[in-house]
């Protein structure tokens, strides 16, 4: 007899899968059949559930005989669920994914976030996405919210949210941001409010941030005040993400006054780093991630600049296991600061992780922000902070040079934009979160390498100097590009 061969792209739950659909379905049970390990013939059974198909197998596939109820195959067609390659009374259900665990990740490491009772793990490895149980482990209630943007949803959402349904006691919404830094506001941050209102999601939900810096920022504000306060998990996917802005628990948004400028602390309870994630990762980004990761080196870990300095080219051609370093390295620098200020207290060593960030959100906002990726900015801050540490005589020329030419093998622009002015710079600067008691405070290199101080005392000529030689350099650069 012929046979109609049906694709079914639902969830499966451990060694067995599950067909939904909004119509009553008989229960249908394996009777091995002899002709091959992996097939089995299918005899329906009454059955008062209305879940729909169930199995017990973990074979890919199945037939299933003549008898299947006509109406729920029709409305799992409808929906895209099956699709019918031929005509017969007999059925043939292929799982997309096989019901087997995935094998355990080969290599994966784990970086602790001590932070007491919120302390957290850190996992990171290659092919992470798809051990779900890694995630669930630490989803303590039923509901999940995957908040993601348009870019990332087609790589990585139907992985994540298969991960997540694979123990069967998750029920998984999501939403998708339109994707830059330019969206990075209130007004875009609502839908995530929105989602969870309309699908009545309490206290007990996950949040879930799927996707870069700005995902994750807005994903963990979103959770800390939504009801006051729901879970929240990190599932980073850029190198910028993976190696900072997921660790710590800073989460906000952006005002046009000023970057970050409204937002809370908020841990998450997990972050899972999957590095083959970067694969997908334009040149470009990579390299802006980059930037966060030189800074550790500069400002507590020399040996890691160094190494940085003998590997940059292996980065930057996505070397496996020059990247998984790089990502757990600049995690374990995270986490022993973080652990150490938690909400970067006017003298303890969390705005130490700022190098460069005071010049480069005035880059970023007085560009517009998404018109220089977060990592530019901070590595022509970091070229700039740079610049005034060795102008007040705090480190020498050699490190200087070591610094420009990290950051320029990097691809990271070493000069602001051509069409910043110093008085723009001095503007912006004056609203920057460092700022206490009317006082600009910087982060700047002090002695060798590996040091850095959170300073007021700076001397503000040396600064003026800076700002304008930078801003001369770089006018000359865009006219020179112009010509």
């Amino acid at each position: 007899m012929a046979q109609t061969s049906l694709h079914y792209k639902g969830p499966l739950k451990g060694g067995s899968y599950t067909a939904r659909a909004p119509v009553k379905a008989p229960r249908v049970n394996v009777v091995p059949d002899a002709s091959s390990a992996a097939l089995g013939t299918l005899s329906t059974a009454p059955s008062s559930s209305s879940s729909g198909w169930s199995t017990s197998t973990t074979s890919r596939r199945v037939t299933v005989c003549a008898g299947v109820n006509r109406r729920l195959v029709q409305r799992l067609r409808e929906q895209q669920r099956l699709e019918p390659l031929t005509s017969s009374r007999r059925f043939a259900l292929h799982a997309v994914a096989a019901p087997e665990r995935a094998p355990a990740p080969a290599v994966m490491k784990t970086v602790e976030v001590d932070l007491g009772d919120r302390s957290y793990p850190i996992y990171i490895g290659a092919g992470l996405l798809q051990h779900g149980e890694l995630l669930r482990k630490h989803i303590p209630g039923k509901r999940v919210l995957i908040v993601t943007n348009e870019t990332i949803a087609p790589l990585y959402l139907e992985r994540v949210r298969a991960a997540l349904l694979e123990g069967g006691q998750l029920q998984v919404d999501e939403v998708v941001l339109p994707d830059g830094e330019e969206y990075k506001n209130m007004e875009v941050l609502g839908q995530v409010w929105d989602k969870a209102l309309q699908c009545r999601m309490d206290r007990g939900t996950t949040f879930l941030a799927l996707g870069g810096g700005v995902v994750g920022d807005m994903t963990g504000f979103a959770a800390a005040c939504y009801q006051r306060g729901v879970h929240f998990v990190q599932v980073p996917t850029t190198v910028m993400s993976q190696v900072d802005s997921s660790v710590g628990g800073k989460t906000g948004v952006n005002h046009p006054l000023g970057k970050n400028m409204i937002g809370a602390f908020y841990q998450p309870r997990v972050v899972l780093v999957d590095t083959e994630t970067l694969g997908s990762l334009p040149d470009r980004e990579l390299a802006s991630g980059l930037s966060e990761v030189i800074k550790y080196g500069l400002i507590r870990d020399a040996p890691f600049f160094e190494w940085l300095e003998a590997n940059m080219e292996r980065l930057l051609a996505r070397d496996p296991e020059a990247i998984a370093y790089a990502v757990e390295r600049s995690c374990i620098n995270k986490a022993e600061v973080v652990a150490a200020d938690e909400r970067e207290s006017s003298e303890g060593v969390r705005a130490t992780l700022n190098l460069g960030h005071t010049f480069g959100h005035a880059i970023e906002t007085g560009t517009g922000y998404g018109v220089w990726l977060h990592g530019e900015a901070v590595a022509a801050g970091t070229a700039m902070a740079a610049d005034l540490s060795y102008r007040m005589g705090w480190i020498d020329a050699s490190l200087l040079s070591r610094i420009r030419s990290l950051l320029q093998r990097a691809r990271l622009p070493t000069l602001p934009p051509p069409c910043m002015s110093a008085t723009q710079f001095r503007e912006l600067m004056a609203v920057d979160k460092k700022v206490l008691a009317g006082k600009l405070r910087l982060i700047l290199l002090r002695g060798p390498l590996g040091n850095c101080v959170v300073t007021g005392d700076f001397d503000p000529a040396q600064l003026e100097l800076t700002l304008q030689h930078f801003c001369a350099q770089a006018a000359r650069a865009g006219a020179e590009g112009q010509a």
